[in-house]
C-alpha cells in the first residue's frame, strides 16, 4: 500500500509539472496548477489579457533558433513568435511560400529549448492549413506537440481561413490571426504590398479583424496598413492587436530579430528588409569586423596564441611522447613535438 500511495503521488507530480509547462493552462487547475506568475514563469493568455486591458503595450519579437530565444528570455519579452519569414530570413527564399511544415517544427524545437518565459506562438506555413479544417487542426497540433508552442499564427481572412481559426480554437489551441499584409498571398495581392490605403481595402481590414475575434482569436497582427486603420481596427476589437508597420495605435508591436538588430547587411537582407523597421543596433557590422578580424589573425599567425592553447603537457610527458614518436620511426613527428614545446614556453 506504501509503495502504491508513493507511486501515486509520483504521478501526480508528473502530472502537475506538465501542466505548469503549458503557457495557457488555467491559474486555477484541477492539479494544482501554476503557481502565481513570477518573472521567470511562461507568460500565459491571462497575464496578456491583463495588460491588454489596463492598456499596458505587448512587446513580442519574432525569432527562428535557440541563441534568439535566450536573448527574447532575458530581455523580457512578452511574446515569441516562430514565423514562416525563417523562409527569408534564415533559409534565403525572396517569399514565406517555400518553408515546410517539417523545416518550421525544427525552428520551433529549438526556440522552444531558449525561451521559458514568453508566450510561444508558431506560424502555420503556406500550404498546410488551407485545404480543410481537418488539415488546419493537425498542423495546429503538430506545432503543440512536436514544436512546443503554446499558440499558432494563420493568415489571412477568407471564409475559409476564418473556419480553420475557428475550428484550430476549437480544439483547444489557442490562435493568433493575422491581417493587411500577409505575405503567403503574394499571389494574390501581386507582392509585398502594404493594405487599407482606401476605403474599401481600410473597411475589409476591420471587418477582418472583426471576424477573427468571432471566430475566436485571442489576438491579430496588423501589417503594413496605414495608422488610422490600425487604430480603428484595435478600438473596435475587444482583443489585443499587434502592430508591425501598422503605426503606435495597436496593444503592441513585433519585429523580426535580424531585423531590429540590424544583424544582416547581406544584399539580399537588404531587400527584403522592410522599411518600416527600425534598428536598434548594427549587430552586422561588428559581425563583420570580428570576422575580418579572426581570418587576419589566423593568416598571420598570431591566432591562437598561448592564452587560447591552454592544454598543457608537462616537460617528462613531451619527453616520452617524443621517444614514443622516434620507436614508431616518426622522426619528423618527434621534432614537431619538441619545436612546439619549446615554442609554447617560449612564448609564456
Amino acid at each position: 500500500m506504501a509503495f502504491l500511495t508513493k507511486l501515486s503521488t509520483a504521478s501526480s507530480l508528473v502530472r502537475a509539472c506538465v501542466v505548469r509547462g503549458m503557457s495557457n493552462v488555467p491559474e486555477n487547475t484541477v492539479y494544482g496548477g501554476p503557481k502565481p506568475q513570477s518573472p521567470n514563469q511562461r507568460v500565459t493568455l491571462n497575464q496578456l489579457r491583463q495588460k491588454y486591458r489596463k492598456g499596458e503595450p505587448i512587446t513580442m519579437v519574432t525569432a527562428y533558433d535557440y541563441p534568439s530565444a535566450v536573448h527574447l528570455d532575458m530581455a523580457g519579452i512578452d511574446i515569441c513568435l516562430v514565423g514562416d519569414s525563417a523562409s527569408m530570413v534564415v533559409h534565403g527564399h525572396d517569399t514565406t511560400l517555400p518553408i515546410s511544415l517539417e523545416e518550421m517544427l525544427v525552428h520551433c524545437r529549438a526556440v522552444a529549448r531558449g525561451a521559458k518565459r514568453p508566450l510561444l506562438v508558431g506560424d502555420l506555413p503556406f500550404g498546410t492549413y488551407e485545404t480543410n479544417t481537418n488539415q488546419a487542426v493537425d498542423t495546429a497540433v503538430r506545432i503543440l506537440k512536436e514544436g512546443g508552442m503554446d499558440a499558432i499564427k494563420l493568415e489571412g481572412g477568407s471564409p475559409s481561413r476564418i473556419t480553420a481559426a475557428k475550428a484550430i480554437v476549437e480544439a483547444g489551441i489557442a490562435v493568433i490571426g493575422h491581417v493587411g499584409l500577409t505575405p503567403q498571398a503574394i499571389s494574390v495581392l501581386g507582392g509585398f504590398r502594404p493594405q487599407g490605403k482606401n476605403v474599401s481595402s481600410a473597411v475589409k481590414v476591420v471587418e477582418t479583424a472583426m471576424a477573427l475575434q468571432e471566430a475566436g482569436c485571442f489576438s491579430v497582427v496588423l501589417e503594413c496598413v496605414p495608422a488610422p486603420v490600425a487604430a480603428a481596427a484595435t478600438s473596435a476589437l475587444q482583443i489585443p492587436t499587434i502592430g508591425i508597420g501598422a503605426g503606435p495605435f495597436c496593444s503592441g508591436q513585433v519585429l523580426v530579430y535580424h531585423d531590429l538588430l540590424g544583424m544582416l547587411q547581406h544584399p539580399h537582407h537588404a531587400k527584403v528588409t522592410p522599411k518600416f523597421c527600425k534598428q536598434y543596433a548594427r549587430v552586422g557590422d561588428v559581425i563583420n569586423k570580428a570576422l575580418l578580424e579572426y581570418k587576419e589573425e589566423v593568416t598571420n599567425g598570431s591566432f591562437p596564441g598561448p592564452p587560447h592553447s591552454p592544454y598543457k603537457m608537462n616537460a617528462d610527458d613531451v619527453n616520452g611522447f617524443y621517444k614514443e614518436l622516434e620507436k614508431m620511426g616518426l622522426d619528423k613527428a618527434a621534432s614537431a613535438v619538441t619545436a612546439a614545446a619549446e615554442k609554447m614556453d617560449a612564448a609564456k
